[in-house]
């Protein structure tokens, strides 16, 4: 994850080929019920007012984090799955009655699903990007005028990495699991 960016602006045309990438993950349905609320350039200054006031960034520990010339929030709307397991070929689930009748959020698992595929073409594209929890939720739904349905999980900041002023996150040093930490062979 990449926490100090340039200012430069991403070439459109890329944002789009990732998103194009990322419409391609799994989606229960096909309902693809997630979202980007997406601001660029000097308009990401609206992101940041919105999360982040001027008087908190004075200690802030990522301040390369703010020259990303692009942020996106992130969003799930689990409408999008009770419209789509209402039409005729899905009634028979039951599961465009209530989000209560699903086993599991499918509108979260499929906008992680999208957000992650998104992060890797983001990386293959020669960007730094970096995914992270959002701060100042009712503050966020009010700039961006988000329907109170819909679920943030998160923001994405990109560009072209600062490699000049990176700096780690305090977990970067954690080591990673083992595949034999994380494998369980026919049973828990």
């Amino acid at each position: 994850m990449t926490r100090a960016f340039r200012p430069e602006p991403i070439d459109r045309e890329v944002i789009d080929a990732c998103v194009d990438l990322a419409t391609r993950s799994p989606s229960a349905g096909k309902s693809q019920g997630w979202n980007l609320v997406v601001v660029e350039g000097d308009d990401t200054e609206r992101y940041w007012a919105s999360a982040l006031p001027d008087a908190k960034r004075a200690s802030f520990a990522f301040p390369g984090l703010l020259r990303a010339p692009f942020v996106a929030i992130v969003t799930a709307d689990p409408t999008a799955y009770l419209d789509r397991y209402s039409e005729p070929d899905k009634t028979a689930t039951g599961l465009g009655a209530s989000p209560d009748a699903w086993p599991a959020p499918y509108w979260t698992i499929d906008a992680s699903f999208a957000t992650m595929t998104f992060l890797l073409a983001l990386e293959d594209a020669g960007l730094g990007a970096l995914f992270f929890a959002h701060a100042a939720e009712e503050s966020i739904r009010r700039e961006f005028a988000l329907p109170s349905h819909v679920q943030i999980l998160g923001v994405i900041a990109a560009g072209h990495p600062d490699d000049e002023r990176k700096r780690r996150g305090r977990s970067a040093s954690r080591p990673r699991r083992a595949p034999g930490d994380v494998v369980r062979r026919g049973r828990w």
